[in-house]
């Protein structure tokens, strides 16, 4: 049986930021359906709800070497929803009140990543695939291949690298190499970690593991272009023969109108005309007009920039004059908070800006809205259209990374198609494919079609799994 262990930074629903997390939370469960032994290690935030907490067993104590520092770890362990999690131990780094960006976040995944490798002897199982992901857990395979593949019972281990999203990459001072990952001069390098002159992460991360995978093909493309390559198009290219897009799928079981806690009725592709429900429920309890011939359009997501924001600024105005309901739920940069706030208190009967995150005001949306409105700049997979398609929310997309992978345009001669996509980056191509989408709304027999379409489609985590366990396998027998 092949053994995996997933390395990250956060998974739902221990301590979650966000796809990262839901990606964690949820894709070990499917790789156990393939056959795996699949485990996870994060670290043990104060933040973990204590039904966990209290529930997790001490399995060890090590003492992790940081640069000149010797740290105290704690190995928990936790069985839930079947597969194995571990929880690495240590309040100086982890007793805080915000998962990322202290002071010390050089210093605080350096630790983890080391606390990993260290505690692998202790685990019940040692594993075939070591899966790292994002920059947090970059530097743990030049750390891997420096100091411990050495070791008998490191030697045998392949490691995978995944990029969530390449706009992070966890840049830090050039001096840190020895201080805190205590690795040689020979890894600072352009082929290495070193990146203008610091060290960054993700790019070691990008270096040191056998294999990089990222969120879906198109963004595996994208990024080895100058526009999405965030200076390490040209690292990306060299790798390109090691580099896999593998789309993100969602949790099934936690996203499903069929049986969803928070949503007011329940419904499948088969009886949408529910739906309408939880449109009409919304509505009453955001305190707009309820109204099943005004198309709703929602949208939850982080309020920043790289969301395709800056666009909805631009025709906020044009877009408010049409016949629609508007519904945001997210926080985020100050000026698209206020943004939305203002457009809701200029216009109370079209627009409800909740600005917080409620997992249950989410599910409420995705079920009641008729639009979900993604107009991102860049989007390496993208989770909020998965879940809109799954609850026959239409997405209206920009083609670009997973959106262009997941989202496929509706066309009204042949029925096929599952959303509206624009090309470019421009707020009056948006507006106007919002605009279209407005107009198709009022053909209730297309809509239908459509509404069955987007709920038809298969974004579960089945075919992903399948193609990252044809990927481990091909590692391990290299």
């Amino acid at each position: 049986m092949l053994k995996v262990l997933f390395v990250a930074s956060e998974a739902a629903p221990f301590a979650k930021t966000g796809g990262l997390g839901d990606v964690i939370g949820s894709l070990p469960k499917e790789l156990k359906k393939q056959d795996m032994d699949i485990r996870v290690i994060i670290p043990k935030y104060r933040l973990i709800p204590e039904k966990f907490t209290k529930q997790m067993v001490l399995k060890a104590t090590l003492t992790v070497p940081v640069g000149w520092r010797r740290q105290y770890a704690g190995l928990f362990e936790l069985e839930y929803q079947g597969i194995t999690w571990y929880f690495v131990d240590n309040e100086y780094y982890f007793k805080r009140d915000s998962l990322y960006g202290h002071y010390d976040e050089a210093e605080r995944f350096a630790y983890f990543c080391r606390a990993v490798l260290k505690a692998l002897p202790q685990l019940t199982f040692m594993p075939d695939i070591v899966h790292c992901h994002d920059w947090q857990t970059g530097p743990l395979a030049a750390m891997l291949k420096q100091q411990y593949l050495v070791r008998k019972e490191y030697s045998a281990i392949k490691t995978v690298f995944t990029i969530h999203n390449l706009m992070y990459q966890g840049i830090f001072p050039g001096d840190i190499l020895g201080d805190l990952l205590e690795l040689p001069n020979s890894v600072f390098t352009v082929d290495g970690l070193e990146f203008h002159g610091q060290v960054n992460y993700l790019k070691g991360g990008l270096a040191f593991n056998d294999v990089i995978t990222t969120v879906s093909k198109s963004y595996a493309q994208e990024i080895q272009q100058p526009y999405f390559g965030e200076k390490l198009d040209g690292f990306l290219v060299q790798r390109q023969a090691d580099l896999y897009g593998i789309i993100n799928g969602i949790d099934y079981e936690e996203y499903n109108p069929v049986g969803d806690p928070y949503i007011t009725t329940h419904y499948t592709w088969r009886g949408t005309t529910k739906r309408l429900d939880n449109k009409l429920s919304l509505q009453k309890e955001l305190g707009l007009p309820p109204s099943r011939e005004i198309p709703l359009i929602g949208i939850v997501s982080r309020l920043v920039a790289p969301k395709g924001l800056d666009l909805l600024a631009h025709v906020m105005d044009e877009l408010l004059a049409l016949n629609v309901q508007l519904v945001i739920l997210g926080t985020g940069e100050a000026r698209y908070e206020q943004m939305f706030c203002d457009a809701a208190r200029l216009s109370p009967d079209k627009v409800s800006a909740n600005i917080t995150f409620s997992e249950r005001l989410a599910h409420r949306i995705y079920a009641g809205s008729d639009l979900f409105l993604m107009p991102s700049q860049f989007e390496p997979c993208g989770i909020g259209q998965l879940i809109a398609l799954r609850y026959g929310s239409i997405p209206v997309v920009r083609e670009v990374g997973g959106l262009k992978d997941t989202v496929i345009p509706f066309n009204p001669e042949t029925g096929e198609g599952n959303g509206f996509v624009f090309a470019n980056y421009n707020a009056h191509e948006m507006l106007n494919m919002i605009e279209e989408a407005v107009a198709l709304y009022q053909d209730k027999t297309q809509w239908g079609k459509l509404i069955k379409n987007a709920m038809r489609a298969d974004h579960s985590w089945r075919q992903s799994a399948v193609e990252y366990q044809q990927l481990y396998n091909k590692l391990v027998i290299r």
